[in-house]
């Protein structure tokens, strides 16, 4: 099947949420079973929370206060995507979340810059982790994103054409661990034939397990 067969689902990301990796991974699956393809975007955790922060537990509040270990590898994958095109952002997502999530080795400077390594973009990339330079870009992709289901939700945001044009946009699925083929397409026809009703907002149960990365 061509490319321009192929139906766009957008994916909003913060590299640093666990749960938005394991739908991430997901997504990967349903792009070789489904005629998909995924376009990352960035949104930010630290951003849709500034806010609030007195309402959260103080040490997620610290991490997203400005300076705070979120803003770093957000910044640093939408600095790549402005300076190197938005075809490096997928790959670089998946350089950061396998050493944040699946490797476990922190947020931090020294996984962003072995994330960097990882993915052939150039190592000063990492001084954007500390700037503001792309910060009116951020926000811009976060916003694209987050209005499209409004600000109770957080990361992982999909969307995708509905029939009648419009974009039928959801939050998640959070699902663990992330489900390969068959499944993976049992899943997606499953999220799309919910999020299509009109009206439909929600189906939600007690999570019972963390994210399991394999």
């Amino acid at each position: 099947m061509s490319e321009s067969a192929k139906t766009p689902a957008d994916f909003w990301f913060d590299p640093i949420c666990p749960w938005a990796w394991m739908t991430s991974r997901w997504m990967l699956e349903v792009e070789k079973v489904r005629p998909v393809e995924v376009r990352w975007h960035v949104m930010s955790l630290a951003v849709l929370n500034e806010d609030k922060l007195d309402q959260l537990p103080e040490q997620y509040a610290e991490n997203m206060r400005p300076g705070g270990k979120s803003w770093g590898p957000v910044r640093v994958v939408i600095a790549a995507q402005q300076l190197y095109g938005d075809e490096v952002v997928g790959r670089l997502y998946t350089a950061l979340g396998t050493r944040f999530h699946n490797q476990g080795l922190g947020v931090n400077p020294e996984s962003i810059a072995a994330a960097l390594e990882d993915a052939g973009l150039p190592a000063d990339l990492i001084e954007y982790a500390d700037k503001d330079t792309y910060d009116a870009e951020l926000r811009a992709s976060h916003k694209a994103g987050i209005d499209l289901v409004g600000q109770e939700v957080g990361t992982p945001v999909i969307a995708v054409p509905g029939s009648d044009g419009d974009q039928i946009a959801f939050f998640g699925p959070v699902v663990t661990p992330a489900p390969k083929g068959e499944e993976a397409a049992k899943l997606w026809d499953g999220t799309l034939m919910v999020a299509s009703i009109p009206g439909f907002y929600e189906i939600k149960r007690t999570r019972t397990q963390g994210p399991i990365f394999d």
